[in-house]
């Protein structure tokens, strides 16, 4: 589908519901593409997805109701509030981090609030990245493992855990009462439990800390290990070839995104550089005549872990986001909001 034709979609009876809605019509701000036609990874029979934010109205922000986000199945649109964005994008969480990365023409509908939004895009940009896209990234993997039904070995499949359990433990220090830096230390040796290869240890060195908290943290550990061995009963019926393609592509796009965050600061939704590439992968070029991954591929996304370790240590990004000019933008929204100055 042509840009033409997804705009006349989305100006037919089968999205009325964005002028109909309480919550969207005069609201929104912003409305562009989502999915593979935003990244250009689109194929003729790729679904069309919209993502979009609508203001808080005045209602909502005097009386603090709770609209957070619409979501339309049937079209695959999900728009935001202001607010609800704002926090997301605080925390550069992929799925919407994106939004302010999109090609000029792909962007259906920009208010001026929408386009201060975009104008303060780096505002959000922080070494959070390096945690929600690897976490996302690790997701994928953990996702490509089960439906390649891949024998990484256990001691691969403990570094996953762990991987996933640091990428969590980030937001920590955001959650719970502040600890020493080296207050909880998770690594992996040679197991001391029978029937594992290598597994994951812990040095806790805690005083006077909130019950409370440690177990919540707890709690949040638990169940990424929990997942993890849900994930990895294998199900042979689970191998699609066209599924597995697209999440061995989505992976290594992740990792670029993510990569140009830390070494450009800039978000670059629209993958024009890396087309071919991407393209390569979901049509096939790294399976094997079984339609798995190839031993070359998994040596690319361990080029790219090794390479986000990296940037870890040399990006200038800050270490969060730049919160007081983020609440002044929200504030200054929000005030002419009330006034009715929108």
């Amino acid at each position: 589908m042509t840009l033409d034709q997804i705009k006349a979609e989305v100006s037919s009876p089968k999205y009325d519901f964005l002028k109909t809605n309480e919550h969207l019509g005069k609201n929104i701000i912003l409305l562009t593409l989502g999915g593979s036609h935003a990244y250009g990874t689109n194929i003729e029979t790729s679904d069309v997805d919209i993502r979009g934010c609508a203001l808080n109205s005045k209602m909502d922000i005097l009386t603090n109701q709770n609209f957070e986000q619409f979501t339309n199945d049937e079209t695959d649109t999900v728009i935001y509030s202001f607010n609800k964005l704002i926090h997301l994008l605080s925390n550069v969480n992929p799925n919407t981090i994106e939004m302010l990365g999109g090609k000029p023409e792909h962007y259906l509908y920009l208010s001026d609030i929408g386009k201060e939004l975009l104008d303060n895009r780096h505002l959000f940009l922080s070494k959070k990245c390096i945690h929600s896209f690897g976490g996302y990234a690790n997701a994928q993997l953990r996702r490509l493992d089960n439906k390649a039904g891949r024998l990484i070995g256990q001691a691969g499949q403990e570094q996953h855990i762990l991987n996933s359990i640091n990428n969590a433990a980030y937001t920590f220090k955001q959650q719970y009462l502040e600890m020493p830096e080296d207050a909880i230390k998770l690594y992996i040796d040679k197991a001391v439990n029978e029937g594992y290869e290598t597994e994951i240890f812990m040095d806790v060195n805690l005083t006077h800390y909130p019950l409370r908290d440690y177990k919540s943290m707890w709690l949040e550990m638990n169940n990424i290990v929990k997942e993890y061995n849900k994930i990895g009963h294998r199900n042979a019926n689970a191998i699609e070839r066209g599924k597995l393609n697209k999440h061995m592509m989505h992976l290594i796009r992740l990792y670029l995104m993510c990569f140009d965050i830390l070494e450009k600061g800039e978000i670059i939704t629209y993958r024009e550089k890396d087309h071919d590439f991407l393209m390569s992968i979901r049509d096939g070029k790294y399976l094997d005549d079984r339609d798995q991954p190839t031993k070359e591929f998994f040596e690319i996304v361990d080029e790219y872990e090794a390479k986000l370790d990296r940037l870890k240590e040399t990006t200038e990004l800050p270490e969060k986001p730049d919160y007081k000019k983020i609440n002044e933008f929200v504030a200054s929204v929000n005030e002419r909001i009330v006034k009715n100055e929108i």
